[in-house]
């Protein structure tokens, strides 16, 4: 039996439906197996519980609670049968959420879930580090450099330049001494790839950063991982650890000349960490501020020396691309984008959680079928790609296939693959305002522009969503943030417009209704509320008046009543509790 304990199935109480487990197996005198293992993907059933028996089948169930265990272990242990009604897979019948998996194409994901993490025997056993031994007994540098190449894999950090040019540059350089880094700074809002793959399947990653190391020639690597991440720091140290013991760290490993020494560097969470010549000063023990390039990291990255940064999930794609070849890699997605790609899926979904997809699939796809929809049969208003510094694709837009070029084509970004679904009740203003806020306050405020610009512009749209949105509010944005786009050094800066940009070009209208109107389309804004009782509907029941935390409400039982405008704090309770629709909202 394998429990989930990935961050998301201890958030759901994993540890404490293992206690039961183990107490109700120790009850009924039965003697099974049990291990952990990291996030699976539908993070929206957590806790999940596989069993898998000698004969093949595998079951497994979700929302697992500590009361469940006993008629669980009663059940289907020791009877035999499957408690139908809580199984959300299982290999000999049909499931609804079997969908779930149908489109996905898991390369980076492949053993998340399938073994327990913290075990490098597991990973062995999963045909781990034979791509290193591949690389190193069979390949050159030069070959290992040109098969990633060949196989098309892109950066999937957000840039998306190729990794196999990348890894030239870097072994082209001239320098003795060469560093390997891995990018694991994750900072979007909604995003968590990289830390389910780190808390999932660390070796692999580990195994790519080793490929990497082998192909330019370096004998010294770094994780960078936010310090948010606990348990993803925790699995590295332990994966670390065993792999210096296995011979796969260190001095001659495997036998051959090449040596290899990884270190962890656990960063403060500020996001411009993420872009690479910051995360470098970072490591250096220097302020995480961006610097100009050239001279790129390649040439001269981590204390002068030439250095190659790929965040998690492009390193955690190499081990199966040398083991499997560029061909097969490459057979998969579009003409320039090839592969698959991981998203994590949040918001108004029915299905949150973590999916890989073949390059090429539609936003619809994903959001329809992998991900079930809109929760509470709501529909589906926007997609924000890339995270704060992505932008919103709307819902007409939804067969924009996934690939680099198409999803930059619609002013958003592919990122490094968060993905927020937003429903018909989302206002795009406030949207474009939340990811303001946050880009604003994570601004280095090295760059003027970066610094005040995006003051200004939050300050704006701050104005807006409050009522107090005045004509040419809209130029003045689209103004700044334009100049802001041009005038600041890194990514952070000249992405940070994006989702006000994008928001402008597919939603104006709500614009204009705060602008204009003082009204707040999706009914979001608070300030642009106005609660009213519709008299033909209100039979005087006295229910708002009493929930009411202002007694802003007043009539007599049986009769219609009233709302004062002046008093109303907007709180929303007279609409929860009315249960005629007697309370209207504009």
């Amino acid at each position: 039996m394998v429990v989930g304990l990935g961050s998301c199935g201890i958030a759901a109480g994993g540890h404490k439906v293992k206690a039961a487990l183990m107490e109700n197996l120790k009850k009924a005198g039965l003697k099974v197996q049990v291990s952990d293992t990291g996030c699976v993907g539908m993070c929206y059933s957590e806790v999940l519980l596989d069993v898998h028996h000698k004969n093949g089948q595998v079951y497994t169930y979700g929302n697992m609670t500590p009361d469940r265990m006993p008629r669980f272990v009663d059940q289907h242990l020791t009877q035999g049968q499957p408690v139908a009604e809580w199984l959300v897979r299982a290999s000999d019948r049909a499931l609804p959420d079997d969908s779930f998996y149908a489109k996905q194409k898991r390369i980076v994901l492949r053993n998340c879930g399938q073994m327990d993490p913290e075990k490098i025997e597991d990973y062995m056993a999963h045909g781990g580090y034979q791509a290193l031994e591949k690389a190193l007994r069979k390949m050159s540098p030069d070959q290992v450099i040109k098969e990633v190449l060949d196989s098309g894999l892109r950066g999937r950090g957000g840039a998306g330049f190729p990794t196999g040019r990348k890894w030239q540059f870097a072994r082209g350089s001239q320098g003795g001494k060469k560093y390997i880094v891995c990018n694991g700074d994750e900072g979007d809002p909604g995003a968590f790839m990289d830390r389910s793959v780190l808390e999932g399947d660390p070796h692999n990653v580990m195994e790519g950063m080793l490929i990497a190391g082998y192909a330019i020639g370096a004998d010294e690597g770094y994780f960078y991982v936010r310090a948010e991440y606990p348990l993803a720091v925790e699995r590295l140290k332990l994966a670390i650890g065993q792999a210096k013991k296995k011979g796969f760290l260190g001095q001659n490993i495997m036998g051959t000349k090449f040596c290899f020494e990884m270190k962890i560097k656990e960063g403060a969470g500020a996001f411009v960490c993420g872009e690479e010549t910051a995360l470098m000063a970072s490591i250096e023990g220097q302020r995480g501020m961006p610097r100009l390039r050239p001279p790129f990291p390649a040439v001269s990255g981590l204390w002068g020396k030439p250095t190659n940064i790929n965040n998690v999930e492009t390193f955690a794609n190499v081990p199966w691309i040398i083991l499997n070849g560029a061909a097969a890699f490459a057979s998969l997605g579009t003409e320039k984008s090839k592969g698959s790609k991981v998203f994590a899926l949040a918001g108004k979904i029915a299905r949150g959680g973590l999916v890989e997809v073949p390059m090429g699939i539609t936003i619809n796809e994903i959001i329809h079928e992998v991900g079930g929809g809109i929760k509470d049969g709501r529909s589906f208003k926007a997609v924000q790609m890339g995270g704060p510094s992505g932008g919103c694709i709307p819902a007409a837009l939804g067969n924009t296939i996934v690939d680099y070029d198409s999803v930059g084509q619609t002013g958003a970004i592919m990122g490094s693959g968060g993905m927020v679904v937003m429903d018909d009740t989302t206002c795009m203003v406030d949207i474009a305002r939340f990811f303001l806020d946050f880009t604003q306050k994570e601004s280095c405020g090295k760059c003027t522009f970066c610094r005040v610009g995006t003051k200004r512009m939050l300050e704006t749209l701050e104005r807006i969503t409050k009522g107090q949105g005045k004509e040419g509010d809209i130029e003045l944005l689209l103004e700044l943030a334009e100049k802001i786009k041009i005038s600041s050094l890194c990514g952070l800066g000249q992405t940070a417009p994006n989702p006000v940009l994008t928001t402008v070009k597919y939603f104006r209208d709500e614009y204009e209704a705060h602008i204009k109107e003082k009204r707040c389309p999706a009914h979001s804004c608070k300030e642009l509320l106005k609660y009213e009782v519709v008299p033909e509907k209100c039979v005087g029941c006295t229910a708002c008046a009493r929930v009411c935390p202002v007694t802003a409400i007043s009539g007599q039982v049986k009769k219609p009543h009233v709302i004062d405008q002046e008093a109303c704090i907007k709180c929303g309770n007279c609409v929860t509790k009315c249960k005629f629709d007697a309370i209207k909202v504009r």
